[in-house]
């Protein structure tokens, strides 16, 4: 028979195991909260792959090395994106490789872009992991210059891709003339007509629906502060936002100046003729998707001789798949 003392032991431990109980349980309970309170993110990508063709054509006369291919890959999987939109690509053959060879790595994109423009040597095309839900790739555009009919060379993807069930974005995926001169007109003035046309499409789906949520990326072949990148990014109330992604490489100090950004690595394309760097290559977003955009998830990955890949580095940017 037990003792008042030891009774009176007995149920005070019990008291406080139940004590310990509900203060388990009430943390439990503040822990899930708080994830399922975050929302699943996202990662949207660009990446120029540099003439990957599988075979000769008539511009292009050599195929893209093994070597070549791998460090693409590896690119590619220190990003891990979930969508990403790659330019100079070759036939629907060399993307299906790709594709193929990046699942072989553990990163499977079901889900995939390829758009026939008026270049038949290179396309923008386009892998995700998630639903297209919608595609209207736009290639029968076209301008005039001294009187002259040009056609926009590549193309645009324009997609609708399906996150969850409750969060879907149009993709505007685009490779502007380059800097190469050309016989038939003045290689800016091109790159800025095909600009301006990208900027209509803009134009047209913020009309449609002023908090559309909007990714507008890829090569641009010009700098931010020139007229092309200009007309694309646009002015006023539907002006896109730069999310100029960067190195990490561990610098965090302020930019002295209140003018510019901060000062940050943020290069993307190497000219050895000239031996100049230069960023070349964009994500843009409408308002209503910059409010989805996590900033410190936005970065160009440092690759070890990632020039074998390409002369240009990706760009990836972070996005929580819930409307704000």
């Amino acid at each position: 028979m037990l003792t008042f003392d030891l009774l009176l032991a007995r149920h005070y431990l019990v008291a406080m195991k139940l004590k310990a109980g509900r203060l388990l349980f009430a943390t439990l309970l503040v822990l899930l909260s708080f994830l399922t309170s975050r929302a699943e993110t996202f990662r949207v990508a660009a990446y120029n792959v540099e003439n990957y063709v599988d075979q000769p054509t008539e511009s292009r006369r050599s195929v893209k090395s093994d070597d070549g291919k791998a460090k693409v890959r590896e690119s590619i999987l220190a990003m891990k994106p979930d969508v990403i939109a790659l330019e100079e690509m070759g036939t629907t053959n060399a993307l299906m490789e790709l594709r193929a060879s990046l699942k072989s790595d553990g990163l499977d994109f079901p889900y995939w872009e390829h758009v026939n423009g008026w270049d038949t040597n290179i396309h923008v095309a386009l892998l995700s992991r998630f639903p297209i839900i919608a595609r209207r790739p736009q290639t029968n555009d076209s301008y005039l210059l001294g009187g002259k009919k040009f056609s926009v060379s590549r193309g645009f993807s324009e997609v609708d891709i399906q996150v969850n069930t409750n969060y879907t974005f149009t993709l505007l995926g685009a490779h502007l003339k380059s800097q190469r001169p050309v016989p038939e007109a003045d290689q800016a003035e091109m790159r800025l007509e095909e600009a301006k046309i990208l900027r209509q499409k803009v134009d047209g789906l913020l009309a449609a629906n002023p908090n559309v949520n909007l990714v507008v990326l890829g090569d641009f072949n010009q700098g931010p502060s020139f007229p092309p990148t200009k007309a694309v990014i646009g002015t006023g109330k539907f002006k896109l936002v730069d999310t100029r992604p960067a190195e990490r490489n561990g610098d965090n100090l302020p930019n002295p100046s209140p003018r510019f950004p901060p000062a940050k690595i943020v290069w993307t394309h190497y000219y050895d003729v000239e031996d100049s760097y230069s960023r070349l290559d964009y994500i843009l977003l409408s308002p209503g998707m910059a409010r989805e955009w996590v900033k410190d998830g936005t970065f160009i990955p440092t690759i070890p001789n990632w020039g074998i890949g390409s002369d240009h580095r990706p760009v990836v940017a972070t996005f929580e798949a819930e409307d704000k």
